[in-house]
């Protein structure tokens, strides 16, 4: 389809400012960067152009974790909401359809009935065999068409039938994709928060341990500094895939935010969850990263790990709090290492945390 001549020039001059923007602030032209700095040349989505000029203001450049927080609170969703509406509009238009021939089906079916109405009252005043057989051929003639609508309406309420089940494949294909993290494929915040709230309300009923671990990548700033955000973006999937290669269908993991995961483990105490935490650690450890387009070495990945247990008070602000504390810990201490609430680093930096208070 031809483009008119206006919109061909308006689109390529937002385009061309939108690449503007990525060199003047040496981002990279990946597809969602590119995205974001288009809609801000469109001047359409005023909050998101808002949240850009105020951090802009701010610091004077977008971190890559400030594009991913601007993408996912500003676009992401509408796309989400966008592709909603389109499969509500398609499954309309499939009713409507159906309506339709419904509709063809019951003009039919009236038609014979007014047939067979008419053919009764000749049955009763034909005389000779010739007046049979032509109201016979004539019930004959509308049982075909009946037929034949009745054939048509099944055909369209079959193909009716598996649209609409492709459309639900759709729609869950778009929730599950509002609920994942794109670049790690891990379970994302959304999803984790209300998984988290339902999996500690079932420990509860069912009186079972259940333990939280909050990890997180060390020195990443450096690394996105020193090799790039493609680099980072290879960090993060290499720590996801570690997580994903220690944990249970029934384990819940999550990109968190930034370079921070997070891990629920249901039925798990402290102590297994210590040694699962550390295994996750040890996983990501023994990983060389390299730089694809060169094959430079860039050594290895290390991340920092808290673990808490469930305790019958809690709700997941206190449990996620706890986690985070034993996290810090973590990092106070050296890096490269796990700690859980009960080691002794985590006790005293609870003990630093209310001095500073």
């Amino acid at each position: 389809m031809d483009v008119p001549t206006d919109e061909h020039e308006r689109t390529l001059a937002f385009a061309e400012i939108a690449l503007g923007q990525i060199k003047a602030l040496g981002q990279s032209a990946a597809p969602r960067n590119f995205e974001i700095w288009y809609h801000y040349a469109t001047g359409y989505n005023q909050p998101l152009n808002q949240q850009i000029n105020e951090t802009l203001a701010q610091k004077g450049t977008l971190s890559n974790d400030d594009l991913d927080h601007i993408y996912a609170t500003y676009i992401s969703d509408t796309r989400f909401g966008e592709r909603i509406d389109t499969v509500g509009t398609r499954v309309l238009d499939e009713i409507k359809q159906v309506m339709s021939t419904i509709d063809a089906a019951t003009g039919s079916a009236s038609t014979y009935s007014e047939r067979l109405t008419a053919a009764s009252e000749t049955l009763a005043q034909a005389k000779d065999s010739d007046a049979l057989r032509a109201v016979i051929e004539h019930l004959v003639q509308g049982a075909n068409e009946m037929e034949a609508s009745n054939r048509k309406l099944e055909a369209r309420l079959a193909a009716t039938r598996q649209e609409i089940e492709h459309l639900q494949d759709n729609l869950e294909a778009v929730r599950n994709e509002s609920l994942t993290d794109p670049l790690t494929t891990l379970a994302n915040r959304k999803y984790f928060d209300a998984a988290l709230a339902q999996g500690i309300s079932e420990a509860a009923d069912k009186n079972e341990p259940l333990s939280l671990l909050m990890a997180d990548i060390d020195h990443f700033k450096t690394f996105n500094d020193r090799f790039g955000h493609l680099t980072g973006d290879q960090v993060l999937r290499l720590v996801a895939l570690s997580v994903k290669q220690n944990v249970k269908n029934s384990d819940i993991a999550a990109r968190y935010g930034g370079e921070e995961f997070v891990i629920a483990l249901p039925n798990t105490p402290l102590g297994a969850a210590n040694e699962i935490a550390d295994q996750i650690r040890r996983s990501v450890m023994t990983k060389e990263l390299m730089k694809r387009s060169t094959g430079e070495r860039l050594g290895r990945v290390t991340i920092s790990i808290g673990v808490a247990a469930l305790q019958p008070e809690d709700n997941a602000p206190l449990l996620i709090e706890r986690a985070d504390r034993c996290l810090y810990a973590a990092k106070r201490n050296g890096r490269n290492k796990v700690v859980c609430e009960n080691d002794e680093e985590a006790k005293a930096e609870i003990i630093t945390r209310v001095r500073v208070a």
